[in-house]
């Protein structure tokens, strides 16, 4: 059984509420290959159901390098909590080239929603998830990935999100509580 199958298997373990969105969880350090691992859940999810669930990037919800821990209260507040009352959860993306919020973003109340991203697996996130993966790789692997992406100029950004995904991956325990593992 492929990781994707058994982390649609353990969300579909129990009986979802309804009109409440079952979420899928992908979490794990940046650069670890989170958003491509999403992106095939939610291929699967397609080939299952025949409707793409929604993709929330976390990316989308920090606001700025130095938001990591604020981002989990922003996507659990505003995105998770009400979409486990049956409400469309909703959030104001951040422009990381402007440095400020953006536009809202609607998320509407779906049978699945894939939610991608660093600290999405927290513990004020995990009582709304049908399943979380974590996703890894060597730190190495995944500083060269997240440079051959946005550059050398970025590796200070980098270094200085490594320290928090460091501190609140110690704190959160996300690996330890996440149903399925995936190396890349």
């Amino acid at each position: 059984m492929t990781a994707i199958e058994r982390l649609l298997t353990h969300a579909t373990s129990t009986m979802a509420a309804p009109g409440v969105s079952r979420v899928v969880a992908v979490d794990g350090p940046s650069g670890a290959g989170k958003t491509t691992f999403a992106e095939q859940v939610a291929d699967e999810l397609v080939r299952r159901t025949g409707m793409r669930p929604q993709v929330v990037h976390m990316d989308d919800i920090f606001p700025g390098w130095d938001g990591l821990a604020d981002a989990v209260d922003l996507v659990a507040g505003q995105v998770l909590e009400p979409l486990s009352k049956g409400e469309s959860g909703r959030f104001r993306r951040w422009d990381w080239a402007q440095g400020t919020r953006a536009e809202w973003v609607e998320v509407p109340v779906a049978d699945w929603i894939v939610l991608e991203g660093v600290g999405c697996g927290s513990r004020r996130c995990r009582s709304h998830l049908a399943a979380l993966a974590w996703v890894e790789a060597d730190k190495a692997v995944r500083m060269a990935r997240g440079i051959e992406r946005d550059g050398e100029a970025f590796r200070p950004h980098w270094q200085r999100w490594a320290v928090q995904e460091q501190a609140l991956f110690a704190a959160e325990d996300t690996r330890g509580h996440a149903d399925v593992i995936l190396r890349t």
